[in-house]
This record gives C-alpha cells, structure tokens and sequence, in this order.
C-alpha cells in the first residue's frame, strides 16, 4: 500500500489498549484519539506521540481523515458512533457486547452494508494462542461431533467502576452476563461451529452486589451473577456461567468442550490437554505450538481484511447472534420460563 490506514480510536479506558494492536500492524497507524475525560486525553496523547485529541468523536470523524474507527464506549453507546463512523466512510472496530441487544445489532449490520464497510466485534478470547490452537484441532475433525460445550466465568468480588454505568441497566443492558458472559459466550459458539440456537433458559441474580450497592448508596440494578442452558437445532447443549460476585475462593475461568472422538477442559488445576482413545486406550494429547499462527488480535486482523478483502475471524453476524442468546437469556430469567429464538432470526 502506498500509505498505512488511518485509525481513530475513541474511548481510551478501554480503547487505550487498542492503540498498540492497531500499530502492530505494518500497514496501519493510530492518528487521532477521543475521550470526554480531558486528563485521560491529555495523558495517553502524551505516551503515544499522537498529535490529534478530541473530546467529541463527532469532530473527529469530520477531520482526521480515517479509515478506520475504533469504538471502545460505555455499550449504550455502540450503535449511534458506529452508524455514525460507517456513514462517515470508516472501517469499525467496536467492543463487546455488540450492542444493547440484538435489534441494535441488526441496525449496525445494516448501517455496514449500506456503506459498504467492515464491521468487526472485539471478541478477543478467539485470538489467545491457546484456543487458537484448540479451534484448528476441531475444525480438523479431531473432536468429531461437537455435542456439548461449558464455558465459565466467576469473579468473587469484581463489579467494574462498581457505582458507575456498569452496573446501571439502562447504560450497561446488563450486569456479568453481557460484561464476562459475552466473551465466554462467543468463544463456545466459536468452538461449536455456531450452531443455530433455538431455545434457552437462564436465571439472573443480584443478592451480593444490589445489598454492597445499598450500604454504599450506589446505583445499581443489574445482575451480579448469571446461569444459562441454550440448545442448538444439531442438538448439542451449552452451558453459561458468569459472576461479578459470588462466595468462591477467587476469580476463575473454566471452558470445556465434549465430541464424538475427543475432549478437551481447561480451568483451576486442570491439565489443559485434549483427551481422547486409541486402541482401547486412553490417549491424551497437550498441545504445545502452532505452526500457522493466527492474527494477534481482533484490530491487526481487521487491517489485514481490509487490505487484502480477506474473511474476518470475527463477523457482525456472529456479534448478532450472541445478542439474540443474550436477549433471550435475560427474557428467559424475567419470565422463569424457557425462550425459543425464532427460526428466522440467525439466519
């Protein structure tokens, strides 16, 4: 290319740690950065040499010239800057959750489609090396039939900016469901091939963080802990699990997926191999490097699909039909009772 891809990025709690992936890439430059925050501002334009500083995105889509804009924004947020960066001509990076809920995220589809740009969900859990490596192993059909997949989150006490928009309903659409559960939530639907979903059951509690929010006469009304069941129409079955708060020794990760062939579960004191049988006897496999390395990070992919038309690792589909799971999660817990995704919908 005859000059590197102009970026923006506008959020820097968040979005300051866009900054170094999108410069990782040869063919891409980070020119312009905006936050409300004028000390936050100040401070990340000093440590990265960046010239241009805004305090509204809006003026600095109208003057930096960008190709791409990176939107790291409280999730109320998502879809007005990124309808507004794709009608401006730009590329778009934005944060998880994709948007407040799926009717959202379907204005956004259609806002990329119209102006013919590309619109990418950070989901970063994809670009670790380690299920980077596991992803190849499924799709090479060592697992066989995917039929069952857990994938976990829990924190013991971690309520982000905990009195801040996080934890308020209308600015946030959700508590650790849509915060934790989202990546957790993507990264098992990544493994299983994304099957379509056609019901789910989940129930939502907010017993530790509403009464820590009342002694300390904060805003707070949304979930602290989440538990969810989705099926697919192939059959296979997740299980959800994702805390802000809870009465565990410490936070923790755990993600497990199950085939006809083989298997493979990482978590607190678990080896992280994949387990499987060969002659009548167990076999277990642990996976130590990957000779085609995949993209660093959801921003270096995205320039490298730019430049060369190339498929994205992560699709605005695929964020969409995480919001429909989330939708209907959140619906299932409100009504105690099961939600069916209509047919029509992930499609």
């Amino acid at each position: 290319m005859s000059q590197k891809l102009r970026v923006g990025v506008v959020g820097l709690g968040m979005g300051k740690g866009h900054i170094g992936h999108f410069n990782a890439h040869p063919e891409a430059h980070v020119v312009a950065v905006a936050d409300i925050d004028s000390q936050r501002l100040q401070e990340v334009a000093e440590e990265t040499g960046i010239e241009q500083t805004f305090a509204d995105y809006r003026p600095m889509l109208a003057e930096a010239d960008l190709d791409v804009l990176s939107v790291a924004l409280p999730n109320y947020l998502h879809k007005s800057v990124t309808i507004s960066a794709l009608e401006a001509g730009c590329h778009v990076l934005c944060e998880k959750p994709m948007a407040m809920n799926a009717g959202e995220a379907r204005d956004m589809m259609a806002a990329a489609d119209k102006a013919g740009k590309r619109l990418m969900i950070n989901f970063n859990q994809r670009f670790q090396e380690d299920n980077h490596m596991l992803k190849r192993q499924i799709d090479g059909g060592l697992f066989g039939h995917v039929y069952y997949a857990r994938s976990v989150w829990h924190r013991r006490r971690g309520m982000p900016r905990f009195g801040g928009w996080f934890g308020v309903k209308e600015k946030a659409g959700g508590g650790p469901l849509i915060d934790l559960g989202v990546h957790k939530l993507d990264l098992a639907l990544w493994m299983m091939g994304y099957p379509k979903p056609v019901y789910v059951l989940g129930s939502t509690y907010d017993y530790i963080a509403s009464e820590i929010a009342k002694r300390n006469n904060r805003s707070y009304d949304v979930e602290d802990f989440a538990a969810a069941v989705v099926k697919f129409d192939n059959g296979a079955t997740l299980m959800l699990e994702a805390s802000w708060a809870s009465h565990i020794d410490k936070e923790y990760q755990e993600f497990q997926v199950l085939g006809t062939n083989a298997g493979y579960c990482s978590g607190p004191g678990m080896d992280t191999k994949i387990h499987s049988e060969l002659n009548d006897c167990h076999m277990d496999m642990e996976l130590t490097r990957c000779f085609a390395d995949g993209p660093p990070s959801a921003m270096y992919n995205l320039i490298d699909c730019i430049i060369n038309d190339a498929d994205q690792v992560v699709t605005a589909h695929q964020g969409m039909i995480v919001m429909e799971i989330l939708d209907a999660l959140y619906e299932s817990s409100r009504t105690n009772a099961p939600v069916a995704i209509e047919a029509d919908r992930s499609i």
